[in-house]
């Protein structure tokens, strides 16, 4: 996206003046108007020349129905990029996200589910949230239980407290000696690692015939390494207060609540956006059309990572019409992916 270097301090001044100006009431801006709020001593001849220069080039379009100006995404994306004055976090908000974004016994779901259900709170958008891979957190203990027609049922505790229980199939049944033998030695030696990488050092010592595991297992050595084999691990991420979007004009045409719905509840396309946002820290902003899906082309979306001892593991986010107040908006994400990331430090620490 260019950044517009030829726009002169005046235009850049009008620009800006006339963004606020729509992003607070939602109207076109007229000439008359930018000339009482922009303190330019220039004539409205001049701010109308401008005004069509900033026009020509896609910053700003002319309603049908209206002799005022409002900005396009284009002009919104200068505006983010480079004119926006961002405003701190009110106290009385981040003492709420403060309270209500605690480690306690809450679990990671938790956690990511406060979240997502306070920045719709605080914004009136609806938020959204990537919930972690439970293999994203390091293993805390195994254990192995035999089940009939040689099935395993495996018992993972990982070190957010959540367990996760799976049934695996082997070529022939062990006895709960080997079971115990091998959840022995997986506890003693891969405790406080991650799952996939777990499995990198399994697959690598089952491949040496002279391994302590190898020579363990000899009549199972699949059994760890099935263990810790992909899994589908359910929804990855939640949305709150999506019905707030049925209150902005910008947004209540029928044909585009549906689809913007039916992208919420079938999650695919929402959640690609979101795990792209979640692999680069900071705060990512999409407007419009720059999310690449239709459903979201007369949304914003606002997002920042969060993760835990120097892991990225998601984002946090809302959607909104493309007009909001940015500039409250985006500082209210970032805090709470600060916040989140905090209390899930806070929270792995104390195990």
């Amino acid at each position: 996206m260019p950044n517009h270097p030829d726009l002169d301090i005046r235009a850049r001044r009008l620009l800006r003046t006339l963004i606020a100006q729509y992003l607070a009431d939602g109207e076109p801006v007229g000439s008359r108007t930018l000339s009482r709020s922009s303190g330019l001593d220039v004539s409205p001849a001049t701010i109308r020349n401008i005004m069509a220069d900033l026009e020509e080039a896609g910053l700003v379009a002319s309603p049908h129905t209206s002799a005022g100006r409002i900005p396009t995404p284009r002009g919104l994306r200068l505006f983010v990029d480079s004119l926006i004055e961002l405003k701190p976090v009110p106290r009385d908000e981040m003492v709420r996200l403060q309270r209500e974004l605690p480690p306690g016994p809450a679990t990671v779901r938790d956690l990511v589910g406060n979240a997502s259900a306070l920045l719709s709170a605080m914004t009136h958008f609806a938020g959204v949230v990537t919930v972690p891979r439970q293999t994203d957190f390091p293993l805390r203990h195994i254990d192995f239980v035999a089940l009939p027609d040689a099935r395993v049922l495996v018992i993972l505790v990982f070190s957010d407290n959540q367990v996760q229980n799976r049934v695996i199939q082997l070529a022939k049944p062990l006895d709960g000696r080997e079971l115990e033998q091998a959840a022995n030695y997986i506890n003693e030696h891969f405790v406080g690692l991650r799952v996939d990488d777990i499995r990198a050092h399994l697959l690598r010592e089952l491949r040496e015939a002279s391994s302590e595991l190898h020579l363990m297992l000899t009549s199972a050595v699949e059994l760890a390494a099935a263990s810790f084999a992909p899994q589908g691990e359910g929804e990855g991420m939640l949305i709150s207060g999506q019905t707030n979007l049925m209150a902005y004009s910008e947004l209540a045409d029928l044909d585009r609540l549906r689809e913007l719905f039916e992208a919420f509840q079938k999650k695919n396309e929402l959640l690609q956006l979101m795990e792209v946002c979640a692999k680069a820290p900071g705060v990512r902003l999409f407007i419009g059309e720059e999310s690449g899906f239709a459903a979201l082309d007369g949304c914003s979306v606002v997002t920042a990572s969060y993760g835990a001892q120097g892991r990225l593991l998601g984002a946090v986010g809302v959607i909104g019409p493309t007009r909001m107040a940015y500039e409250r908006v985006i500082p209210v994400v970032q805090a709470t992916a600060g916040l989140l990331s905090e209390a899930l430090n806070r929270a792995a620490t104390a195990l």
